[in-house]
């Protein structure tokens, strides 16, 4: 019941940033832990970030950390991904995904799914 819009992707020149949004309208939104994924064309889904009911947990794929950064804003029911030092190899749907019970890093994990945004970055 907990319905998730991603919203923020584009078209990016390697090197830029950009910051996707994860918005719900759910009131229990707020309670979910919160993840990233992302997909290309011919390859797996791949967890990207992720972060903990109360925001003060993250956890970053090793090929995004230092790069990327989780957050969120409860009052707003809205959880970011900031993209920073954009690679082609980001190029990729970005999903966002709620999980009732656990933080974690395989989507298995997860309970709900927005339908995703396109991220491509050019070089």
């Amino acid at each position: 019941q907990v319905q998730l819009v991603e919203s923020g992707g584009g078209l990016v020149q390697a090197g830029n940033s950009v910051r996707l949004s994860c918005a719900s309208s759910a009131r229990t939104f707020r309670t979910c832990n919160v993840g990233w994924f992302r997909q290309a064309p011919g390859k797996e889904r791949e967890f990207v970030a992720a972060i903990s009911r109360s925001g003060v947990d993250t956890y970053y794929a090793d090929s995004v950390k230092g790069r990327f950064t989780i957050s969120r804003d409860s009052a707003q029911n809205t959880v970011y991904l900031q993209m920073n030092s954009l690679k082609p190899d980001d190029t990729a749907v970005y999903y966002c995904a709620a999980s009732i019970l656990r933080m974690g890093t395989r989507w298995e994990a997860y309970d709900f799914w927005g339908q995703g945004t396109q991220v491509t970055v050019s070089s």
